[in-house]
């Protein structure tokens, strides 16, 4: 396996990636963070501390990577996508920026945000239509088509996707009393419907 060429970023942080791939001047690259084969970051990109990016991952301009985040190979994260701290996006994910695009014209000012919060999971070949958030430590399945909102603690798949339970941080859906099996973490319905963890400060 090829050996990463350390680098600075205008930052002052030390970063690493490989001789195959293009880092332009300008990107705002974090700590510890590892590019590999083939990769392209942008001018003005944000990928923050101890992320990683496999091979083929292309970052534009304006788009903005948290830390630790992990990213699969063949993915693109064009302008006003933001990734939150602690994002699993697995292989070939797809986003997009523009909800009706044409060759012949220019929709650049019409650019949708999309936020995927802390510690969501995006599944292989997923789409994800631009506008929409995915809430917190949500799960999205392998070839899903993502084009709604998905609340926090969420499990979501198929085309479209829809809900299809709760999911725990630790990733494992959680059983009709709301506790999951794996970590024996608890969590209770919100009034908006949504669920949140139990904390021990919140019991009583």
């Amino acid at each position: 396996m090829d050996e990463l060429i350390v680098k600075q970023s205008n930052t002052g942080h030390s970063f690493r990636f490989h001789k195959s791939s293009y880092v332009e001047d300008g990107a705002l690259i974090g700590d510890e963070v590892k590019i590999w084969r083939f990769s392209h970051i942008m001018k003005g990109a944000q990928i923050g501390k101890g992320s990683s990016l496999g091979q083929n991952v292309f970052v534009s301009s304006k788009a903005k990577i948290g830390e630790k985040v992990k990213i699969q190979n063949n993915v693109s994260i064009y302008d006003d996508v933001i990734i939150e701290d602690e994002v699993f996006i697995g292989p070939s994910v797809v986003f997009t920026n523009v909800l009706n695009p044409r060759a012949f014209i220019e929709r650049k000012s019409e650019y949708k945000k999309t936020l995927i919060k802390r510690g969501a999971s995006i599944g292989a070949n997923a789409t994800i239509v631009c506008g929409i958030t995915i809430g917190k430590y949500a799960l999205v399945g392998a070839g899903s088509v993502v084009t709604k909102n998905i609340p926090n603690y969420s499990l979501f798949y198929g085309n479209p996707a829809v809900f299809k339970g709760f999911i725990c941080f630790c990733g494992e859906k959680l059983d009709k009393s709301l506790k999951c099996d794996s970590c024996g973490k608890k969590y209770r319905y919100k009034d908006d419907g949504e669920i949140e963890e139990i904390l021990e400060t919140q019991s009583g």
